[in-house]
């Protein structure tokens, strides 16, 4: 597995990224039947300044965001509530999926109003990236349904309450 972080915020060095990003790429792609031990993802750790650039840039939307995801390629499935193509690896072997960027302020925010300590709530959201990298949306609601079904599932893998739960 290779997580390429770029971390242009110093607050982020006070989490461990690279072990909180390994360990959800890890549960995401197991969980879906795939091979993590080839999968090839950048993070980009930034500040909300930075990810509303990307956000203005890349999605014409003004502001900031808290996560966004840039796929290798377009897996996303044509039918409402459908699982996405499985991603192909390159002749290495590899299985590059694509990049994530995370804003600070933005997860910071809403980690605290959630109740919820930054671990965990970036966890979540590195996950809710890596499924955008697999084709996963949640602009339908099929697909959000089957989206959010997932992140449940593997977060409670990893000993974390259904963030959607009432």
């Amino acid at each position: 597995m290779v997580i390429d972080i770029l971390t242009e915020d110093s607050r982020w060095d006070a989490l461990d990224l690279t072990g909180l990003a390994e360990r959800a790429l890890s549960e995401t792609l197991v969980h879906l039947g795939l091979d993590a031990a080839q999968a090839d993802v950048s993070i980009l750790a930034c500040n909300d300044a930075r990810i509303a650039e990307l956000n203005t840039a890349f999605r014409d939307k003004a502001g900031p965001t808290n996560v966004l995801s840039w796929p290798c390629e377009d897996l996303a499935p044509e039918d409402p509530g459908a699982a996405p193509d499985r991603p192909e690896r390159d002749p290495d072997g590899s299985l590059p999926l694509g990049d994530i960027a995370l804003a600070y302020d933005t997860c910071a925010h809403e980690a605290e109003a959630l109740g919820k300590p930054m671990t965990e709530h970036v966890t979540h959201l590195v996950i809710h990236g890596v499924l955008h990298l697999l084709g996963y949306d949640h602009i339908r609601d099929p697909d959000a349904t089957l989206m959010q079904t997932i992140e449940a599932e593997i977060l409670g893998k990893l000993g974390y309450d259904d963030p959607y739960s009432i």
